[in-house]
């Protein structure tokens, strides 16, 4: 797992030996301090090419000018700003990912880029650095796990990228280099197919981490030991499987022994079939990223430990595979859950709330967390209400709503919050059972969030719904990685 090696640079730009210099360039023609630099010292070279109208400044668009005389670096790279005026961070995201792709195709093994000295209104230079890095290492990614062959390419592959910035920038590339692991865990354990990436696999990537980690620890409950527990609903949506399900517990203890941990959990259904309420075969292949929610958690978990955040944190990962068997949960059956609720089964493909809901009254029970965040590829209706740029966000409490929505604004892993309105919980409503598990087609998100807000009350909790926000669609679609820097930042946010 190889993520792009970071690091600041504090030279002239004109003055740099780089295999390519990356510069910016507004819509009006008018030159970053950088790009005004380069274009001195090389004669005018970037204000000709916006003359000709070969630079035009579109944001996002790029040129490359090949060994341009009186600069130091090999080729210069022209990034498109946009217009000035409405300059703001989800642009600044944007040139730099764009960028970054830019860079990824020319055979080069290194680039130094001058983005980050661009003003951002409200941002400082260690917002903009840890932005500009997390964006190329995003942008640059590669599924490194290979299962069939291919083709070595003779030329280099980039493999860090370097950032003009002053002294106080140095925090944000610090706290960019950790996110990126925790990016890059979450992203790689989401991609890999589900006849490798199971849970007892889970489990052992998540026991390999903490081998060897200064207070990190890791204890995985089977299905035996739950089953003494008492998860009926957590082993129900596993009965159909060969693969059993695991409950994975990680700990790091970075704060004060008698302070009380944050805590995550993460929705782990390796593979979702649906059950016996099985999905349309067309795209279910896509079924494997519905542990994403476990995978996010396990990245921002990741991240905490790398970067030494001085406080203490669990994360539970529910790991079970949803299959139909002879002996698979059906429609109609009635579980006992670990909080001595009784659900009844109206579909079976609405499982990742059934090993969440255990999941989190375990959590509480164990550790009584002062804050419990759970993430999950939840609900279709979730990608229906706000599609793949803003994950859902629901919260009895106002105060951790708006701490998650703030580290989604300043990571721009953003979030977008729904009700949980007590109107909404008598679509729950069982003639046979405490609770049923589907609301109906109306309000899919929400009352998969009012379910979950059964099992946590006395807590302070919020859920995030990343169903459309995990991964990117279509059958050569990746991982995202989100919502690690969402989470990330909300854990940097509780040390300030």
């Amino acid at each position: 797992m190889m993520t792009l090696q970071f690091s600041l640079d504090f030279a002239a730009p004109e003055t740099v030996e780089t295999p390519c210099l990356v510069v910016g360039v507004y819509e009006n023609g008018l030159l970053t301090s950088a790009a005004a630099r380069v274009d001195s010292a090389a004669g005018g070279a970037i204000k000709r090419q916006i003359e000709s109208g070969d630079i035009t400044g579109k944001a996002g668009s790029t040129t490359v000018l090949f060994a341009p005389e009186g600069v130091q670096a090999k080729r210069v790279l022209v990034v498109g700003l946009g217009t000035q005026k409405t300059f703001d961070g989800a642009r600044f995201q944007k040139v730099n990912l764009e960028a970054a792709r830019a860079i990824a195709r020319l055979p080069i093994d290194a680039a130094v880029s001058f983005l980050a000295e661009v003003d951002v209104p409200g941002r400082d230079a260690a917002w903009r650095v840890r932005t500009a890095a997390l964006a190329a290492d995003h942008a640059t990614y590669r599924y490194t796990a290979t299962f069939k062959p291919r083709e070595k390419s003779s030329q280099p592959e980039l493999g860090s990228m370097t950032f003009a910035g002053a002294d106080d920038a140095q925090a944000g590339l610090d706290q960019a280099r950790a996110i990126a692991e925790g990016v890059h865990f979450a992203r790689e354990l989401a991609n890999l197919p589900p006849n490798i990436c199971n849970p007892a696999y889970i489990a052992e990537q998540a026991a390999q981490f903490a081998t060897g980690q200064d207070n990190v620890s890791c204890n995985v409950l089977d299905h035996e030991e739950m089953a003494k527990l008492g998860f009926g609903s957590l082993l129900a949506v596993g009965r159909g499987s060969a693969n059993k399900p695991k409950l994975i517990v990680l700990e790091y203890k970075g704060g004060a022994a008698d302070e009380k941990p944050y805590a995550f959990v993460g929705k782990g259904i390796t593979f979702d079939t649906g059950g016996i309420s099985l999905k349309p075969g067309p795209g279910m292949e896509e079924m494997k990223f519905d542990m994403g929610g476990a995978a996010g958690v396990l990245g921002a978990f990741v991240s905490a430990v790398k970067m030494g955040l001085k406080l203490n944190l669990v994360c539970v990962v529910p790991a079970v595979e949803n299959m139909p068997d002879g002996d698979a949960y059906r429609p109609s059956d009635v579980l006992t859950s670990l909080s001595g609720l009784t659900i009844e089964v109206l579909n079976t493909d609405a499982e990742g709330r059934l090993i969440l809901c255990d999941a989190l009254t375990y959590t509480a029970q164990t550790f009584r967390p002062q804050a419990m965040i759970d993430a999950a590829t939840l609900t279709g209706a979730c990608v229906i209400a706000l599609g793949k740029h803003a994950s859902g966000l629901m919260s009895k409490h106002d105060d951790l709503a708006n701490e998650l929505l703030s580290a989604g604004e300043d990571t721009l892993d953003r979030a977008w919050r729904l009700p949980l309105w007590d109107d909404y919980h008598a679509q729950l409503d069982s003639g046979f059972a405490d609770v049923a598990n589907i609301g109906g087609k109306n309000a899919g998100a929400i009352t998969a969030g009012c379910f979950l807000s059964r099992f946590t009350e006395g807590q302070r909790w919020a859920h995030l719904d990343i169903a459309g926000t995990a991964w990117d669609e279509g059958r050569k679609g990746l991982a995202t990685g989100r919502p690690v820097p969402l989470l990330a930042q909300w854990l940097i946010d509780r040390t300030v």
